[in-house]
């Protein structure tokens, strides 16, 4: 009976060892979305440009050759597909900004919420309120106005900060003329940076974004 016993005893300690080894750390989690971002790069084609490369060509990335500036201070990559009709938001103004975008899970390379390719959310925009405080950039959704906290339930209204880096380099107009067109960027959102669910589950998104100034 005592040899059964230890028997039992040395199973279960073996098991317990071998549940604590297959715990996933946050570093693990951090590897893994570093892994799945520089997966996207390299699938993708990217050419990854520095933020002085990115000012020298007057804050654009050329699309020919499929540049991206990393924000190395952040972590988020941008791509600026449209810098947008109109102006930029100036400091110290608070406008409201309306966005449609698509958003990609990259661990698993699937669309999570769109307002622009969902049936369900065809007829929503996001809508945000967004100040400049001297070039730092702060804002929250409005309420009842945004896929993102309905599709993630959220309950933290705050914009994700990824969405605020774009702000710096892009016109927040609203098209009046032919041939007006709203800023559109391409942004890659590390989870520090993003929504609550990304924060929580340390999950990197990519967006397809655009920005046009609400009235």
């Amino acid at each position: 009976m005592r040899k059964l016993l230890n028997l039992l005893l040395l199973l279960l300690g073996a098991s317990a060892f071998m549940a604590c080894n297959k715990t996933i750390t946050y570093a693990d989690q951090k590897d893994k979305e570093r892994a799945a971002i520089s997966k996207y790069i390299t699938d993708s084609a990217v050419t990854v440009i520095s933020e002085d490369q990115f000012a020298l060509q007057n804050y654009t990335t050329n699309l020919s050759k499929n540049e991206w500036v990393l924000f190395e201070s952040s972590g988020v990559y941008m791509q600026v597909i449209r810098q947008g009709c109109g102006e930029k938001i100036k400091s110290g103004e608070t406008v409201t900004v309306l966005c449609r975008f698509t958003e990609r899970n990259l661990m698993t390379d699937t669309i999570e919420v769109s307002n622009v390719l969902s049936a369900s959310y065809a007829y929503w925009v996001d809508k945000l309120s967004i100040t400049d405080n001297s070039g730092t950039f702060t804002g929250s959704f409005i309420t009842g106005q945004s896929t993102l906290i309905a599709a993630h339930s959220l309950t933290n209204t705050s914009a994700p900060q990824g969405w605020l880096v774009p702000l710096s380099f892009i016109n927040v107009g609203r098209p009046a003329n032919d041939g007006d067109e709203v800023a559109k960027v391409r942004i890659i959102v590390p989870h520090d940076k993003g929504h609550m669910t990304a924060t929580a589950n340390v999950v990197p998104y990519l967006y397809d974004i655009t920005y046009q100034r609400g009235r």
